[in-house]
């Protein structure tokens, strides 16, 4: 019972943040409709660099973006959302909590740090400084869905496939492959350079003096996650330490592996442009050849290592264990 009671706990805690990630995204969305449709109305600003065509384009693709991530908290915790195919609810969480959660530490140093340089951080479309409510809604938005979807998409996915993570990691090993011993190496060497980088140093970057505390803080944050994604694979992997829950490596090697390839997979064509096109007015602090490289390296490594992640199965719960229903919900069993 006190397994059941463990699980009961989870999942009503993953219910409620299903249901806060999709509560604190709304007003990010709603600010967003309320940017184009000013813009069209010629009452708000138009960011910087943009026509109206472009304005306007950009931030309904955000409204949308928004409104999947809506759907994704609401998909995790409502019945409709167990009918929906596993791989494809994994695949979209895969790539929002990716994108959103390995953020979370940097969203609390970034305001920890205040303004540099004496400007605002925060700006709206016409380079003035934005609201102090509005800024602070947008980021209290993907904030609260980063730590939203962190704790609903486990949730959901140990209802739908609770063999994955039962048990510890001493229950099982099936060891690595080399491609994804290759993966993990190649992570840990992404990993410290870009840590280095943070650091302040210099081999590899082009142009020492463009880097800002910002990118260098986010770019800190990125060489971190490629680090945990690494070591939580070989946990996985290897079974040791053998008494350690198997969620919480699954779980941090999940977040590790989104991280790298949705930030590397969305920053390598911008890479791929600016290196030939030199577009004016655009460069990056990094040599553009060794930052491609890097990109290049993380995207396949993390597509690599995620299917190590849960190709290693713990024991299936008992049926008097754990009974998951239609709806999803965990109960008792047949006495006795």
């Amino acid at each position: 019972m006190d397994r059941l009671g463990s699980w009961d706990r989870f999942d009503r805690l993953g219910r409620s943040a299903g249901y806060g990630a999709a509560a604190v995204m709304a007003p990010y969305a709603l600010i967003k409709i309320s940017w184009v449709a000013g813009a069209l109305a010629g009452v708000l600003p138009i960011g910087d660099g943009f026509g109206l065509a472009g304005w306007v384009a950009l931030n309904t693709a955000t409204v949308g973006m928004a409104g999947l991530g809506i759907a994704m908290a609401l998909a995790l915790v409502r019945p409709w959302g167990m009918r929906l195919p596993v791989r494809w609810v994994a695949g979209v969480a895969w790539v929002g909590t990716g994108f959103l959660v390995p953020l979370l530490p940097y969203a609390v140093l970034d305001s920890l740090l205040g303004p540099s340089g004496g400007t605002p951080r925060h700006h709206d479309g016409g380079g003035q400084a934005m609201p102090g409510w509005e800024a602070a809604l947008i980021q209290t938005g993907f904030v609260g869905m980063g730590l939203g979807l962190a704790i609903a998409l486990p949730a959901h996915l140990r209802r739908r496939r609770p063999e994955v993570f039962a048990g510890r990691i001493g229950d099982t090993a099936d060891g690595t492959t080399g491609r994804v011993r290759w993966a993990m190496g190649a992570r840990v060497v992404i990993g410290a350079v870009w840590i280095y980088w943070a650091l302040g140093g210099t081999a590899g970057v082009a142009h020492p003096a463009d880097r800002s505390a910002d990118g260098r803080l986010l770019t800190g944050v990125w060489g971190l996650w490629a680090l945990i994604a690494s070591a939580a694979t070989w946990t996985v992997a290897h079974g040791h330490p053998a008494r350690l829950p198997r969620w919480i490596p699954l779980t941090l090697g999940w977040l590790g592996t989104g991280s790298l390839c949705t930030w590397s997979g969305w920053k390598l064509p911008l890479v791929l442009y600016v290196a030939p096109a030199h577009p004016a007015g655009t460069s990056l602090p990094e040599n553009l050849a060794v930052a491609a490289a890097l990109h290049t390296a993380a995207v396949a490594a993390g597509a690599l290592m995620l299917p190590a992640l849960v190709r290693t199965r713990g024991p299936v719960p008992a049926p008097e264990a754990v009974d998951v229903t239609r709806t999803g919900r965990p109960q008792d069993g047949p006495a006795g």
